[in-house]
C-alpha cells in the first residue's frame, strides 16, 4: 500500500511512500488526473497550475494539480535542487496502452521513498522560474531599502 508523508528530499515538502516490498519492473501506481492536450498544459502552467502534469501524447496529458487524491503526484526526483548523497530515484515514468505509471527500476523495500526522474526540462524550467522570482524579491527589496539596511549591518 502507498501513503503520503513527509518527504525525504529537504524542502520537497511531502513525498510517496510504500509499507509493502514492491519488486523491479512492477507497475507502482497509475498517474491519474484531468485529461488534457499539451497545449491546454502549457495554459495551466502559464496559469500559475503547473508541475503535475504527466505527458503521454501531445493530444493526452495527465494533470493531476487539481487531485490531491492522487497519489502519484507525490513522487519526488532524487535528482532535484535537493540532493542527498546517496540518494538515488527508484522509479521511472511510463506508458502502457496510453495510461501513465509509476514502474519501479530496482527492488524498493516497505517503507521507502518513491523517487522518479522528472527530466531534463522539468529542472531547467523550474531552475528559470527560482532565478526569476528571486530576482523579482531583490528588486522588490531594493525598491524598500532592505538591501541596505542588511549590508549595513554586516
Amino acid at each position: 500500500m502507498l501513503f503520503v508523508k513527509k518527504s525525504t528530499i529537504p524542502k520537497a515538502g511531502k513525498g510517496l511512500f510504500t509499507d509493502t516490498f514492491i519488486k523491479k519492473g512492477a507497475y507502482i501506481i497509475e498517474y491519474t488526473g484531468d485529461i488534457v492536450t499539451w497545449d491546454e498544459v502549457i495554459k495551466r502552467s502559464e496559469a500559475g497550475r503547473g508541475g503535475y502534469a504527466f505527458y503521454v501524447t501531445k493530444k493526452k496529458c495527465i494533470d493531476a494539480f487539481d487531485h490531491p487524491e492522487s497519489l502519484a503526484r507525490y513522487a519526488n526526483d532524487a535528482r532535484g535542487t535537493g540532493r542527498i548523497d546517496g540518494l538515488k530515484n527508484n522509479a521511472v515514468y511510463a506508458i502502457k496502452r496510453a495510461t501513465g505509471f509509476i514502474q519501479a527500476t530496482r527492488n524498493i523495500q516497505a517503507g521507502e521513498e518513491i523517487l522518479v526522474w522528472y527530466g531534463p526540462d522539468y529542472w531547467k524550467e523550474h531552475e528559470e522560474e527560482l532565478k526569476a522570482f528571486k530576482k523579482r524579491v531583490r528588486s522588490e527589496a531594493a525598491k524598500k531599502g532592505w538591501l541596505k539596511r542588511k549590508r549595513a549591518k554586516k
